[in-house]
């Protein structure tokens, strides 16, 4: 069926561990045994330099935005088995499914197969399937996430606040249909979701700021 081969391909695409396989390459060290052990474009920067991080980075938002494109391509298909309209289901709107599929494929960074289950924190792979979806509102969205990780040297604060401002510039400054905000909302918070070790440190006021040295 069409629709579940959407899905099995948004998942497949955003498992691939480009964050493993560049550390690897580089340096021949396992991403999930350094530093955070976060298998993400963040943690490869921080303990493996800013190529491989910048490689990592692009890598992994290209998965979400190919699983978008991906999307559009196959609903646009005349074999795609579902009618679009004015429907109240989610199941009859194109923008569902094409949103559906970035979801998945964050998904899929989250919980690779490749790697037991044990991925990455999404952000990235979100940034990939939004530009996708509109980049004016990932361009608002970068701003916020410049304005936080400026006035606090956070990272994972800025990701998280970030992620959480794109389902209210994807509803009133881009004006995109009514299941993509939802399912954007849902990004937003499988996101936050995963930092929750991060937001732990946060409340203990241990969580580590840009360009800070990691105690030995």
């Amino acid at each position: 069926m069409l629709v579940a081969a959407l899905l099995v391909a948004a998942y497949l695409i955003g498992s691939i561990p480009f964050s493993f396989l560049v550390v690897k390459l580089f340096a021949g060290a396992d991403i999930r045994q350094v530093g955070s052990r976060n298998v993400g474009a963040t943690n490869v920067t921080r303990n493996f330099g800013k190529m491989p991080g910048v490689l990592a980075l692009l890598l992994d938002g290209a998965k979400g935005f190919a699983a978008i494109e991906l999307a559009r391509w196959m609903t646009s298909l005349r074999m795609w088995p579902i009618p679009f309209g004015e429907f109240v289901s989610p199941w009859y709107s194109r923008a569902f499914w094409i949103a559906a599929a970035g979801l998945v494929a964050i998904i899929g960074h989250m919980f690779p197969v490749w790697l037991r289950f044990h991925g990455g924190k999404g952000v990235a792979t979100a940034t990939g399937a939004f530009l996708a979806i509109n980049p004016i509102a990932v361009l608002a969205g970068a701003i916020v996430f410049l304005i936080v990780l400026l006035s606090t040297r956070i990272v994972s604060l800025a990701s998280m606040i970030s992620a959480a401002s794109m389902p209210l510039f994807f509803r009133f400054l881009t004006h995109e249909p009514f299941w993509t905000n939802v399912v954007s909302i849902l990004m937003a918070i499988l996101i936050i979701l995963k930092h929750h070790s991060n937001i732990a440190r946060l409340a203990r006021g241990e969580e580590r700021r840009m360009g800070e040295r990691k105690e030995r």
